[in-house]
């Protein structure tokens, strides 16, 4: 298991060198001039323009500004943003913390749901139940989340008033104050009902799904044959072994927050890390998208990882070799 992982980490470096040169090609492939939001609007002159171009260095070879760029963002240099006007760490900064919370509640609710149902549903299979919660899951899995999100915004937001439907926080509160953390809690919970149900279906009948298939085990047979409680059985045996193996999917969450809050956050106009990487896309704002581009890139990358050390920690049948 060691030798695999150290072989997964190295593995992730020539990896990130070449998503970082297609994201730094796609950038230069993109719509738009690379000079946009950062020469003087007011000033359209050739020469003025120009002279930008040899100043910020677009003139040059495209492996120097390659070369230029990625050694920058070795050193911790991400550039500026064209857009914001401040340094793409510190913008990241700022929104990262949101990113992190809606991802975090969105978990909560996925777990929640997921846990409810699927037990239900496994231990009463084929009753009306089982049949109706089957009916939801298929229903989210079949509806794309820009189409959830829209739908949350029209019911509860615009309908029944429970929640808003922008924003983060309260911008009258006092930062750090009791009523600000539970202002951000409730900007967060619409967005993060929306994301955490559409990852709940799978959760639930996999789960449902595994309860069946271990309460048909011998050992579950055995122990019946032994007159060991029926609730005993499940909770101890059944529902034991079916729900470690949902500890394999906290890697592969990190994934579905990173592709969730792209669409969520411009949606619910959240001020995390997915607005931000769409906004530099419509902006032009190349430091912020190729910075973005690689660090989603990185935690896909350690969240599959993450998610095949777990597999083979929890389950002692796989031996990784």
């Amino acid at each position: 298991m060691l030798k695999y992982t150290i072989r997964r980490i190295l593995a992730i470096v020539p990896m990130l060198f070449l998503i970082s040169v297609v994201v730094f090609f796609l950038a230069l492939a993109m719509p738009g001039d690379a000079l946009s939001g950062e020469i003087d609007p007011n000033n359209s002159d050739p020469e003025y323009i120009e002279m930008m171009r040899e100043k910020l260095g677009y003139n040059d070879p495209i492996h120097v500004q390659y070369y230029r760029w990625i050694t920058d963002f070795i050193q911790g240099d991400f550039g500026t943003s064209v857009k914001y006007k401040m340094p793409v760490e510190d913008l990241i900064a700022q929104r990262l913390p949101n990113t992190i919370f809606l991802g975090i509640i969105s978990l909560l609710f996925t777990y929640l749901f997921a846990f409810a149902m699927g037990m239900y549903a496994g231990k009463k299979p084929y009753t009306k139940i089982d049949h109706a919660i089957g009916g939801f899951n298929y229903l989210m899995l079949a509806i794309p989340i820009y189409i959830a999100g829209v739908f949350a915004i029209y019911l509860f937001s615009f309908k029944l008033g429970w929640f808003p439907f922008s924003g983060s926080v309260d911008i009258a509160l006092t930062e750090g104050t009791a009523e600000w953390w539970l202002s951000r809690l409730y900007h967060v919970i619409l967005p993060a009902l929306v994301l955490g149900a559409m990852g709940t279906a799978s959760y639930t009948q996999f789960l449902r799904n595994d309860i069946i298939d271990n309460s048909q085990k011998d050992y579950v047979r055995t122990a019946r044959a032994k007159g060991t409680p029926e609730s005993r059985i499940y909770n101890q045996h059944i529902l034991r072994n079916s729900v470690i193996p949902l500890i394999t999917f906290l890697g592969f969450d990190i994934v579905t927050i990173v592709n969730g809050a792209l669409i969520t956050e411009t949606i619910f106009t959240y001020p995390g890390l997915g607005q931000l990487f769409l906004t530099s896309m419509q902006t032009n704002d190349y430091p912020t998208l190729m910075t973005l581009a690689l660090m989603f890139s990185f935690l896909v990358l350690i969240g599959n990882l993450i998610a095949d050390l777990l597999y083979g920690i929890v389950d002692p049948r796989i031996r990784v070799e």
